[in-house]
């Protein structure tokens, strides 16, 4: 369609002449030839393989504009999603601006030896350093290195007693992602919740599925996207989790596409074999 000739021209690629020069033709014969050799003289006559290369191109340039729709779809609706709270009000499908009641959440670096027994989250490496423990860490900055020895922080628990604010957090952190304002460095922010993963405890599935299951808008998110992306995954409420994270559990899942238990994938995230790049906030 014209529409999507328009956008190709604006495309990054577009510097490429042909891909312009290309208007007169008629774009699917390009993509039928893919088919199959049904005619290979017309094919060896065509010289050098210029027009595959260019449906690649094509292809990679509209899977770039695909994949780059459905991350500002799922800003917008991340964002309706976290902008207003509804507790503590009485009319459904009302709320209150997040804004105008969030109060800065005082964390600090450190563990609790209690959460990590309650909930058998096997003690998170980490540098300790004293110095820093009673620094307060703003909430978008969690992820971020104090200092130039302390290596990549990949993944956080963060603990506190219930009702002081954490679910507030994750929500303001996602919702200055999804506003541009905060940590513009990660690609996609996906939000889960141990309520939601409850309902799948006893289902097999992959990394990809799971997220298809709670967010449909992912459905044209394919494997090789998740391992491009800057991805940070929130699982927020592990009290709430009735998964057993086991992490004596040897079984190894590398792959997004690998079926396995809600459980085993979680190990494998948290452990690293698993989106290593990704980060994990708990």
């Amino acid at each position: 369609s014209m529409k999507e000739e328009n956008n190709r021209a604006e495309s990054p690629v577009s510097s490429c002449v042909s891909l312009k020069s290309d208007q007169s033709k008629d774009p699917p014969l390009v993509f039928r030839d893919e088919a199959g050799p049904s005619n290979p003289d017309v094919r060896e006559s065509s010289g050098d393989h210029s027009d595959r290369l260019l449906t690649d191109a094509r292809m990679k340039t509209g899977q770039m504009r695909d994949l780059q729709e459905v991350l500002e779809g799922h800003k917008i609706s991340l964002k309706s999603r976290c902008e207003r709270v509804t507790e503590g009000t009485n009319e459904a499908g009302s709320g209150t601006l997040l804004k105008q009641i969030y109060t800065e959440l005082y964390i600090t670096e450190g563990q609790s030896e209690e959460v990590n027994t309650q909930h058998e989250v096997r003690q998170l490496e980490r540098t300790s350093k004293k110095s820093l423990q009673d620094t307060p860490i703003r909430c978008q900055d969690i992820f971020k290195a104090f200092s130039e020895q302390q290596k990549k922080i990949r993944v956080v628990l963060t603990n506190g007693v219930a009702g002081v604010g954490k679910t507030f957090s994750v929500q303001k952190f996602s919702l200055d992602w999804a506003e541009g304002l905060e940590n513009q460095d990660l690609s996609l922010v996906l939000l889960l919740s141990f309520r939601e993963l409850n309902l799948v405890r006893d289902e097999q599935l992959s990394l990809l599925t799971l997220l298809h299951v709670f967010h449909p808008t992912f459905q044209k998110i394919r494997a090789e996207d998740l391992t491009v992306c800057k991805l940070l995954l929130i699982f927020d409420g592990l009290d709430e989790s009735r998964l057993s994270l086991d992490f004596s559990n040897k079984q190894v899942i590398s792959d997004v596409t690998q079926v396995s238990s809600v459980n085993v994938l979680l190990v494998n995230l948290i452990q690293g074999n698993l989106l290593p790049s990704a980060l994990i906030w708990i």
